[in-house]
């Protein structure tokens, strides 16, 4: 999903085409269900509903099945094709090499140079020591930071559960090297969330690990000028990239006023945003979301739509925490806590940024979501069975 979109569409075509291709082979309909599957649907129906009162229906239906038909697949490929915990190992471990993969990518942009002067990431007078912001194949330093929070946290709830000395080193070693190119990307809000999922595995896992937040002083201390001037200006609310990001918000919070129930329209907030802009008043800037991922939402499908979402959400986390309080097996115990503190640094980060805005790190987001709901699955099954109780 982080390499390459195309790529990634191909092979959600492929599986979903095999997937029918069994079930009539087979003669076995049988379609395995998921305790969101009501909150799901009606997601589904609001955002089609929204796509009624878009400014330009054309559009907005177009980007609804085009996105919308990802995530259901995805969602429900997974739940219904992924039986065993190997099958589960396979896919995790495939996305923790992508994601070192496009860690390694990220280091060579950073060491060759990428002129980050005309992409207008930055404020140049703010920041003029800050010439490079590695984005790897996610073509923008917040996508690529986003994803980084959520593999880092995996790799890490994996690392903490590891039974080997070898298998803990390397999960650990993974981490560490996802942190630096997080640390590259000169993500802002990205770092806070990183904070956060330190908290959780303070609270779920053990207190000590708490004491890994002493590293945002030491980096203070130790840190290059535009490293340091970048984690202080998390508190400057002067900042250009915070004043953007309040005027978008006020102008959102008008758009929420005015169309509450139904909101703009699926994807409809860059055709919107003019109707509200006090701030930019450029007609040749285009702004495709909120910056934050709750007003966007609320903007784009209303406040129900947001409420079924963020249900969606908070479900699968408990589901999550609850599992992880039942499973003896190490391996499993470990990627729920990984995902949980994904899950968390995602909601985190929404607050400052829309990430899922764009459509692998939406696809990313189901995709946990679905992998939460096989684990569960196998645990209603096998609850009992040696299957979670030996060491894997």
């Amino acid at each position: 999903m982080p390499l390459s979109i195309d790529v990634t569409t191909g092979f959600l075509i492929a599986g979903v085409a095999a997937w029918l291709g069994k079930m009539v082979v087979n003669r076995d309909f049988t379609f395995r269900r998921s305790p969101f599957d009501i909150l799901i649907a009606v997601f589904v129906l609001i955002s089609a509903s929204s796509v009624l009162v878009s400014p330009d229906r054309n559009f907005s239906f177009y980007n609804y099945y085009h996105l919308m038909g990802r995530y259901i697949f995805i969602y429900y490929l997974v739940i219904n094709n992924v039986h065993s915990l190997g099958q589960i190992k396979r896919i995790i471990w495939t996305v923790l090499s992508s994601a070192a993969v496009v860690t390694l990518y990220g280091f060579y942009q950073y060491f060759h140079g990428v002129d980050i002067s005309s992409l207008e990431w930055v404020d140049g007078e703010q920041f003029p020591d800050l010439k490079v912001r590695v984005f790897s194949t996610l073509k923008n330093p917040n996508l690529l930071a986003g994803f980084l929070v959520m593999t880092m946290a995996v790799a890490c709830g994996l690392g903490c559960k590891a039974v080997k000395i070898k298998t803990r080193m390397l999960f650990f070693g993974l981490f560490v090297l996802l942190g630096i190119c997080l640390g590259l990307t000169y993500s802002r809000g990205a770092w806070v969330s990183v904070a956060f999922v330190i908290g959780v595995y303070g609270i779920l896992y053990n207190k000590k690990i708490l004491w890994l937040l002493l590293l945002a002083p030491i980096a203070l201390v130790l840190g290059h000028d535009a490293l340091t001037d970048r984690i202080m200006s998390i508190f400057n609310p002067t900042d250009t990239s915070s004043t953007l990001r309040m005027a978008l918000w006020e102008s959102t919070i008008a758009m929420i006023s005015d169309k509450p129930l139904l909101g703009i329209g699926w994807g409809a907030y860059w055709l919107v945003y003019p109707q509200y802009d006090f701030f930019i008043q450029d007609a040749k800037t285009t702004i495709f979301h909120a910056h934050n991922m709750y007003l966007n939402i609320a903007a784009e499908i209303g406040i129900p739509g947001l409420m079924v979402f963020l249900a969606i959400m908070y479900g699968h986390i408990k589901t999550a925490l609850t599992i992880f309080d039942d499973t003896n097996e190490r391996w499993l115990a470990g990627l729920l806590l990984g995902l949980v503190s994904a899950l968390i640094g995602l909601a985190v980060s929404g607050f400052t940024d829309f990430i899922m805005f764009n459509i692998q790190m939406s696809m990313l987001f189901w995709l946990f979501n679905a992998l939460i709901i096989v684990v569960w699955q196998q645990c209603c099954r096998f609850q009992n069975s040696v299957y979670f109780t030996k060491k894997m």
